[in-house]
Formats: structure tokens, sequence, C-alpha cells
């Protein structure tokens, strides 16, 4: 068969490249279309991938400031004519799904993996807030995005099938599209994160996460202000990060980026990863739970579908300082099994999703050939 990728972007790294990576594997040889692409600050080995951008390619400064551009995706995706192809696999979470897939006779299947129905459309108040997006910039926003929402569900009505990543994405896509969709998680690189059991637990919690506002750190900075004889350790960097170590306690440590090598020390040794934040999925506790440590984790989004209150970890019910803390005073490491957290995260596995991915594909491939 002949097979097209789709992804929305290709200049900075997230969760959306660590399934995109997947899809490459599994369907070499198969043309990548994306709306733009910045080799400089993507991997090296994406530059051996058969990458095809978009008009939008050459645009000032495109690479570094793509938001400024949100109206043209929709143009972009929606002139990349891809109905010579037998199977589309669109990798979604702005605008990518758009793209034609029908001309004349021609049509290609078009499956779309489904990160989020488009966050900044579909969840604006919640994305203004994290964003900070001011009175002036809201109001110039307005009209454009109501545009831009009608033609997202337009575009979603001619996919012709959805996989969401998690329960909660699945729940989105139904409310806001009307469409139905199959759950396959997101693959986790397991065989990277694994157990020590020579490994002495730390004494200090974890968390590794871009430092950005919806990731709700700040939540986890203060809680610790009032926790002085606990220790927190903050892997990861981002915009907020001058401003989280200014609101930061002693007992909070900043490490910034760290090799794979030292991450796997970390998780190992913490006495639980923290999420604080509402994530669609959510790779990070999941990675912890591989390597054998418990989650505690805001009840809400991904982490619903991964940590088992109890038993790899636990859950606080709301994002707020209290909820927080009581979860964390609370928290007894020793009540947690690592073989199980590490079971649980083996459900997770690069192998699982593409066990899943490929029979879901062979399926709808074996129903359009008896129809």
């Amino acid at each position: 068969m002949k097979i097209a990728l789709v992804h929305d972007w290709l200049n900075q790294m997230g969760g959306a490249e660590n399934v995109l990576e997947e899809l490459i594997d599994l369907f070499p040889g198969a043309p990548l279309y994306t709306s733009i692409y910045a080799p400089d600050l993507m991997p090296n080995s994406y530059r051996q991938w058969p990458i095809r951008t978009s008009f939008m390619q050459h645009l000032p400064a495109v690479t570094t400031r793509h938001q400024a551009y949100l109206p043209l995706y929709p143009l972009a995706f929606g002139q990349t004519d891809l109905s010579d192809y037998d199977l589309v696999l669109s990798n979604k979470s702005g605008f990518c799904h758009g793209v034609r897939t029908r001309r004349g006779d021609r049509r290609a299947i078009h499956i779309c993996y489904c990160l989020t129905p488009t966050r900044y459309l579909w969840l604006y108040d919640q994305y203004r807030e994290r964003e900070q997006i001011g009175g002036v910039v809201n109001a110039v926003l307005q009209p454009v995005l109501s545009v831009l929402r009608r033609w997202d569900w337009s575009a979603a009505q001619r996919v012709d099938h959805f996989i969401a990543i998690s329960n909660e994405v699945q729940s989105r896509i139904r409310s806001i599209y009307g469409r139905k969709s199959v759950v396959i998680h997101p693959p986790v690189d397991t065989d990277r994160f694994t157990p020590d059991p020579s490994a002495p637990v730390g004494d200090y919690y974890l968390i590794v996460s871009r430092l950005i506002p919806y990731k709700r750190i700040d939540l986890a900075v203060r809680a610790f202000a009032d926790l002085p004889h606990e220790k927190l350790i903050i892997v990861g960097e981002g915009r907020d990060r001058s401003m989280l170590e200014a609101q930061a306690a002693g007992n909070v440590t900043f490490l910034g980026r760290q090799s794979w090598d030292r991450l796997v020390e970390l998780m190992r040794g913490c006495k639980a990863f923290l999420f604080p934040g509402l994530e669609d999925f959510g790779i990070a506790p999941v990675e912890a739970m591989s390597a054998g440590r418990p989650v505690i984790a805001f009840a809400g989004g991904g982490a619903l579908d991964t940590v088992i209150p109890g038993v790899t970890g636990e859950l606080f019910a709301s994002q707020t300082l209290e909820s927080l803390q009581e979860a964390i005073a609370a928290f007894d490491p020793k009540r947690y099994d690592p073989h199980t957290c590490r079971s649980q995260a083996e459900r997770f596995s690069r192998r699982i999703f593409r066990q899943k991915l490929r029979a879901f594909v062979e399926q709808v491939i074996r129903l359009q050939n008896a129809e």
C-alpha cells in the first residue's frame, strides 16, 4: 500500500514527536507531510526522513514563531492533496487532519491518531488562562477562532477513523466532533526506564517537565514551601523557570535538562513522581512507574488511565495547594510494590502500542476491501 504520514509541525520536541517516531519506524519509507520543518531544532535522525513541507516553510521566522501564523495552517493542510495514497495516517493536535484525501474517483483511507481536538480552539478559556493571553489579543483572536472552529469541525467529519490517546480525549472527540473513536495509548519507552532493585529509594520527590504554565509546577513549588522536611527535585527547562525559582524554598532544587542516564537514575531513586498538571495522557508518570516508582497525580486527564490509586500511586482531587499537600503528607512510599508499578507501565509500552496500532490499521483495511 502507498502510505503517507501527516504531522502538524516539526520545530519542537514533545509527546507528539514521540508518537511520530514510532509511526516512522512502523511505516518505513512513508513520506511525512507537515506544515514547517526546522532541521536545526530537531534530532539529527529526522534529516533522514522523506519530509515534505507546505508553502508555510518559506514564511519569515515561521519555525521560531509558528503560533503567529495560526490562520494559515488550515490553508496549508487543505492544499495538501494525498488522494493518490491508499492510507493516510495523521498525528494530530492542531490542523493536520485537514489534508485532502479525496479527488474524483481517488480516495485514501484517513486514520487520525488524535492527541487532542485542537486545544486552543475548543478549550480556549483554559488555554487563555494558562498562556496569559491579554484582553486586546483575546478580542482580536475571537473572530479568527470562530472561523477556525468551523473549519476544524468540518475537517474532522472527513476523517474516516479516529484513534484517541486516552479516555479523556475519546470523550472530547465525541462531544466536540460527534465522532466515535478507539483508544490506543501513546508509546512509552519501558526498555529505557527499568527498575534497579539494588538502588535505594532516596529522600526526594521528582518532577520531570517543561516549565510552562499549564504544567502547574507552581502548585508543587508552593506546596513544598509548607513542607520543609520534604525535598523536591525538578528536571526540565521552560519560560517559567526563573519565576518558579524565585518562588521556591530551599528544599526545592532545579536541575535543568539532564541526560537520559541521569534521568533514569533520578526516576529509580525518587520517593514518588509528582504530576500536578492536567494532561491529555502524560508519558513521564508512566516512565516513573516503568522504573518501579509510584506516582502522585492530579485526578484528571490521562492520569486516570495510568495511575491506579493505592496500587501504583495516588490521585489528588483538585489542583489546589491543600489537596496536593494532603496527598504528600499521607504518602508512604513503602506501600507500593515496584514490580506492580512496572507491570502497569508495561501496558503502555512501545511494543503494545505497535501491536494495537498495526492491528487497527489491518482491521480498517480488511473492512475497506470487503466493501
